[in-house]
Order: C-alpha cells, then sequence, then structure tokens
C-alpha cells in the first residue's frame, strides 16, 4: 500500500472516529444532568462489574482512589451508587450500582443502540454485514477494550 492510500485510509477512519464519537454524545445526552461524563462512565463501568471494591474500580478504570472516591459521593447522593463493605474486611469499602444507576446506564446505552441502527438502516444489507465484519476485525486489532465488547460494556 502506497502512502497517499494509508493516508487516505487514515482519513477515513478519522472521520468514521468522528461519526462514532459524534453518535456516542449524542446518546449521553439521555442523562440530562442526571450524572457528569465522568460519572457515567464511572456508571457503566461498574455496571459491568457489578459490586466491586473501590480498588478494583479504580484500577480498572485507570484513575486514582481518590477520584473514584469524589466521583462517587456525588453518584451516592444522586441515589445511582451504593457503598458497603466487604464481608471479609471491613475497611475495604465496596462500590455498586443501585437499580436507578443500572437504569440510567441501560438507558443510555438503548439510546446508542438506537442512533446506530438508525445508520444502519440506511444501509443495504450488503453494506450491514460489510460494516460488522469490517469493525470486529478492527475491533480485534486495536488490542483495546473494545475486543471484549461482547463480554462487557465500553467504557463510554
Amino acid at each position: 500500500m502506497n502512502d497517499s492510500a494509508r493516508a487516505d485510509d487514515v482519513a477515513a477512519l478519522e472521520l468514521m472516529s468522528r461519526a462514532m464519537v459524534g453518535l456516542t454524545m449524542r446518546s449521553v445526552e439521555v442523562l440530562g444532568g442526571e450524572a457528569s461524563l465522568p460519572q457515567f462512565r464511572l456508571l457503566l463501568v461498574l455496571s459491568g462489574l457489578g459490586r466491586v471494591a473501590s480498588s478494583r474500580l479504580a484500577a480498572e478504570m485507570g484513575l486514582g482512589a481518590s477520584s473514584i472516591t469524589r466521583l462517587a459521593d456525588k453518584l451516592e447522593d444522586a441515589g445511582l451508587l451504593a457503598r458497603g463493605t466487604d464481608p471479609r474486611s471491613r475497611s475495604v469499602v465496596t462500590l455498586q450500582a443501585t437499580p436507578a444507576g443500572v437504569e440510567l446506564v441501560a438507558r443510555v446505552v438503548a439510546r446508542r443502540q438506537e442512533l446506530l441502527a438508525e445508520v444502519l438502516g440506511r444501509m443495504t444489507a450488503r453494506e450491514r454485514a460489510e460494516v460488522s465484519r469490517i469493525a470486529r476485525r478492527f475491533a480485534d486489532l486495536s488490542g483495546d477494550a473494545a475486543s471484549t465488547a461482547a463480554a462487557s460494556p465500553l467504557p463510554l
């Protein structure tokens, strides 16, 4: 592949990336002020993990413990997250999305899927099959969390 073809391919992927970010940002409009983007990201990751030690959540998100504590404080005040303790060690703080937190995540994910389905609906069956195959291959090659999307939600 020559350099100009590579540049064209990268430009096309950049356009697709912008479109996907745009759809993702439109999907989080469902939050309606109930949670900030960082708070939503915490809820999304937490909803995939279930009840977990705050230290594990911090590691999963690549954040410091103090950042998790601040985000959790606000989410707990909003009734979207519950704190607890580990029965084996009372010093371990656990976090879990409440039913309201899980429902909020579900609404955002449903909106994102609706927006993606609208775009896919404007494609032919052949284009949909091709884009699905290529998207899976790209996710596999990226080495990112995207390759585990079938098992858990993505960080945003």
